[in-house]
């Protein structure tokens, strides 16, 4: 399972672009990949996007950081060894599809991820459901209220730290889905927070 978490200027992936893409091979999760980078020419950027994810506009339009292109071929080259490449995270159909708009901007004429991912929002919602659980909800907007921090807290784990950061974002995702489908810890950085249905 490839691991991933994506920060992008904004959240439309037509107009906004990757900044920053972190992952990690979950079968051996020391296999980590992190690299930032410019905004494409003309990409939008949104000051709430910038907000979450804590890169100042100098950063992510500096020249001198490498381009979009160059970090998802990058991410691909590091992901093409791996026994697993189906894709897992938080609302993982962002980061999905920030890739794949990325290396079809960059003339990338192949996307060699599947449509298919595995999202931790559906499986902690699952979790609660099987232990008896309600998950949160949102009855003014009518929907579940399972973001990525009530995911982490469930699963024993504070608050992602702010601002966000892609490699940390994809930390989170493959400690809580370990948590979640083995019932067991993965990480260093996690070991010392207990499963709390296992305590």
């Amino acid at each position: 399972m490839l691991v991933i978490d994506v920060e992008a200027s904004g959240t439309e992936l037509w107009k906004h672009s990757i900044v920053s893409i972190g992952a990690l091979d979950l079968s051996n999760p020391t296999n980590r990949f992190y690299a930032e980078c410019r905004v494409w020419d003309g990409a939008h950027i949104m000051d709430e996007a910038l907000a979450v994810n804590g890169f100042k506009r100098s950063e992510i339009l500096d020249p001198s950081k490498p381009t979009e292109a160059e970090i998802v071929h990058e991410f691909l080259q590091w992901s093409e060894n791996l026994v697993d490449r189906t894709l897992a995270g938080q609302n993982v159909s962002f980061d999905r599809d920030f890739v794949k708009h990325a290396l079809e901007r960059s003339g990338h004429s192949e996307y060699p991820f599947a449509y298919r991912t595995i999202d931790t929002h559906t499986l902690c919602y699952m979790h609660m459901i099987n232990k008896g659980i309600q998950p949160p909800f949102d009855k003014k907007h009518k929907r579940s209220a399972l973001n990525l921090d009530a995911v982490m807290n469930y699963c024993g784990i504070p608050d992602e730290p702010e601002p966000h950061n892609a490699l940390t974002g994809a930390l989170s995702h493959a400690e809580v889905i370990s948590r979640l489908l083995y019932d067991r810890k993965l990480l260093p950085e996690f070991e010392h927070y207990a499963i709390p249905w296992k305590s």
